[in-house]
């Protein structure tokens, strides 16, 4: 009888802990609301956990596949990878399109973030078997099979504007069930959820496809292809209030055209050099992305699984960055100050990279990969939080889209490049040896790292103007 009673004060105790502390130390605990309860963020944020998914199986372990199993040259990859970046210029159009919208449903976010998934879903239900017919040409070098490039190259982009459409879409929508001195925050949530995501998928798929066949290949992408339409059901389910004035058109002023929406979300101060300086940090941080797995497997001789685990690696490095930036930030501190500092924690990360080239110790690799998922949750974060303090009121959807465009292009052209550098540099004998030792598979993978190196000290001298400004306030 005695238990009970115990039972029901630990409860009590454990209640008091989480309302006393977790507010204090949880980045996130204090977002909530009578109105806009924790369970329904987090339901929300399931959106963000469906393109956490598509991202890895995209660049965490089909860049992997295709390069080492299936044989597929690099360039094409990184050229696969970069071909989202097609619709990136478009998602600040399709924020300020979501921001004036009226729906026959009176809603506004909804029916893009179901279009954007049900194009999501058509890239990835039939992406494996593009991907498996390119690489037989590749590989036979059969003319017969010249359809597995186009076709490929059309799930991709398919994926790609998918993920676009909803990503940008969800922020604005989480932004708007948000109070404007919580807006950060709530972003900051989303992200987070985008990286459990992306862990709990890397971990999945390197278990799945630790014995690699075509067969399971085929498996785990279409299973990611109903999983996204689930998950992004489930999220949406009685979010967005419908407003029947939105029915119907309004005799007030009429909604402004995207160009003058455009050029007020450019007429704030320093915005343009915000955005370059989102640009380049994005490039240094994503140039890297489709080779550091075929690095891992070349040059470091680890297996399929194992480099599929650097992608819930550099998740986690950028949930540790993202949690600490919440916290920061949310005290006040300046988030282009945040994201210098993200850039800054780049520069050992990648150093540690090359170094693990002419060593046997694969820990510096490891150490090297966490570091620069740290920095990139920093970098992001602070970016983001910067550029959402800059939209102007009912702006919200073009400020994320013009975010989300630059940092997306700078993804796609760093692909691009990296796949290209990874490709060009055995072939040209270039020699690109620092003394360290390292096999000559090696010389493309180092001159990749080191010109993300040099990009992000590019990257610390755009935003010095932005520093010295925000010292001087």
């Amino acid at each position: 009888m005695s238990a009970e009673p115990q039972a029901k004060g630990l409860n009590a105790q454990l209640i008091k802990v989480w309302t006393t502390w977790g507010a204090r130390f949880l980045p996130f605990a204090d977002v909530a609301s009578p109105e806009l309860p924790l369970s329904r963020l987090l339901r929300l944020s399931l959106i963000q956990v469906s393109v956490g998914i598509s991202l890895v199986l995209l660049v965490g372990t089909l860049n992997r596949v295709m390069i080492v199993e299936l044989d597929v040259p690099a360039t094409l990859v990184g050229l696969m990878l970069a071909l989202p970046l097609l619709a990136a210029p478009f998602r600040a159009l399709v924020g300020h399109k979501s921001d004036t919208h009226k729906s026959a449903m009176g809603w506004r976010r909804v029916p893009y973030i179901y279009m954007g998934t049900m194009v999501q879903f058509g890239g990835l239900a039939f992406m494996p078997f593009a991907i498996l017919v390119l690489s037989g040409a590749q590989q036979a070098g059969d003319e017969r099979l010249w359809p597995g490039m186009p076709t490929a190259a059309l799930a991709f982009l398919l994926v790609g504007a998918g993920i676009h459409i909803t990503q940008t879409v969800g922020l604005a929508l989480a932004t708007d069930l948000t109070k404007a001195e919580q807006q950060p925050n709530v972003v900051g949530l989303m992200y987070v959820m985008l990286l459990l995501g992306s862990i709990a998928a890397a971990l999945f798929f390197g278990w799945v496809l630790e014995d690699f066949s075509q067969g399971r290949l085929i498996q785990v992408i279409q299973g990611c292809a109903l999983v996204t339409v689930t998950l992004n059901f489930i999220a949406l389910w009685k979010q967005e209030t419908r407003i029947p004035s939105r029915l119907r058109p309004q005799p007030i002023a009429p909604d402004p055209t995207f160009r003058e929406s455009w050029d007020l979300f450019m007429s704030k101060e320093k915005t343009l050099l915000r955005l370059v300086a989102v640009g380049l940090g994005t490039l240094a941080f994503s140039m890297s992305d489709i080779v550091l797995e075929p690095y891992g497997g070349e040059v470091l001789n680890l297996g399929v699984g194992t480099t599929t685990l650097l992608s819930a690696l550099t998740a986690g490095g950028s949930l540790i960055g993202f949690a600490y930036a919440s916290y920061v930030l949310s005290l006040g501190a300046d988030p282009f100050r945040m994201a210098s500092l993200g850039a800054l924690i780049g520069v050992p990360a990648y150093g540690l990279v090359i170094m693990a080239a002419g060593s046997d110790t694969p820990e510096l690799f490891t150490l090297g990969v966490l570091l620069a998922g740290l920095g990139t949750g920093l970098f992001a974060h602070g970016t983001l939080t910067a550029t959402m303090l800059l939209a102007p009121r009912g702006q919200v959807g073009i400020a994320m889209g013009a975010w989300g465009a630059v940092q997306a292009t700078s993804q796609g052209i760093g692909a691009t490049i990296g796949g290209a550098i990874r490709d060009l540099v055995p072939q040209l004998h270039l020699g690109v040896d620092l003394g360290l030792g390292a096999v000559p598979e090696a010389d493309g993978y180092v001159l990749i790292f080191s010109l993300e190196l040099a990009l992000m000290l590019a990257t610390l001298i755009a935003m010095w103007p932005l520093l010295r400004r925000d010292i001087a306030d």
